[in-house]
């Protein structure tokens, strides 16, 4: 059984909660996606017990901060290890391929000549098209362009064990000509940026987000029998995961979950 390990959970600008990323996991090996905004995500991975010689696949979304910083810390961290030995094989880092010329730029800038040498040697940037499927930890990943109007950014669908699907739309809302991606999965990995009662205050249409019950909702509409929400603003702490189920469950019939950070979910 594959599990899914929430890294993160916040949108760009939380601080009780670190930027939305996360891992699948099949038998030992992790398919990484996003690595949030900075060096957090060592101490994420160290708190949850990953161990970085079992990543050897990273997927990024989009280059937004929150999402593409911490791949210059893991290409750093995993750079280390290869040059001490302490890493067998090579890392796979995906994204559409404007993406991966901002990656190598950023890589090129920030990093050590040693580490940056890493790159076509041993790391692998590997740009994607809309409608491209690779084979990931032995499954099939179909990777798509979700149409945002801020910044070019793809999701993907993945085809899991026991013929479920689980899909990633990003962290922005499933855009229509998206919905054939998503549509009777077992797993929709959506963004919530807030309550809907409280979308005055923070706007989420005018960042193009969505509300935790335009997300059931959609994800009601198309069947989807689990829901993750994530990618949200943290003034609600604590009590954040029994508001979100407590206006979402109305307006889903499926399974609905709000993670923490440092969850472990079974698929």
């Amino acid at each position: 059984m594959e599990q899914l390990y929430v890294f993160g959970t916040g949108n760009a600008t939380a601080t009780r909660y670190y930027n939305t990323c996360f891992a699948l996991k099949k038998g030992q090996e992790f398919f990484m996606v996003d690595a949030g905004g900075g060096n957090g995500i060592i101490r994420i991975l160290n708190d949850m017990k990953v161990d970085l010689t079992h990543i050897h696949n990273l997927y990024v979304s989009h280059a937004h901060t929150d999402h593409i910083l911490g791949v210059i810390w893991m290409v750093r961290i995993i750079g280390t290890r290869m040059k001490s030995g302490m890493y067998e094989g090579e890392l796979n880092i995906y994204g559409h391929k404007n993406l991966v010329t901002v990656l190598d730029t950023l890589c090129k800038l920030t990093l050590q000549k040693k580490f940056y040498d890493l790159i076509g040697d041993k790391i692998h940037l590997i740009p994607v098209s809309d409608g491209e499927s690779r084979s990931i930890l032995g499954c099939d990943v179909t990777f798509f362009d979700i149409h945002s109007n801020k910044m070019e950014q793809y999701g993907f669908t993945m085809a899991l064990n026991d013929d479920k699907q689980l899909t990633f739309c990003g962290d922005e809302p499933l855009h229509p000509l998206c919905e054939k991606y998503a549509k009777s999965c077992n797993w929709l990995l959506h963004e919530a940026f807030c309550l809907y009662e409280e979308r005055e205050k923070f706007k989420p249409y005018e960042k193009h987000h969505s509300t935790v019950k335009d997300s059931c909702e959609l994800a009601n509409q198309l069947g989807v029998e689990h829901l993750i929400l994530w990618h949200t603003e943290d003034s609600h702490g604590s009590l954040r995961k029994d508001l979100y189920l407590k206006e979402g469950t109305p307006f889903f019939t499926g399974t609905l979950e709000v993670p923490e950070d440092g969850e472990i979910l079974p698929l």
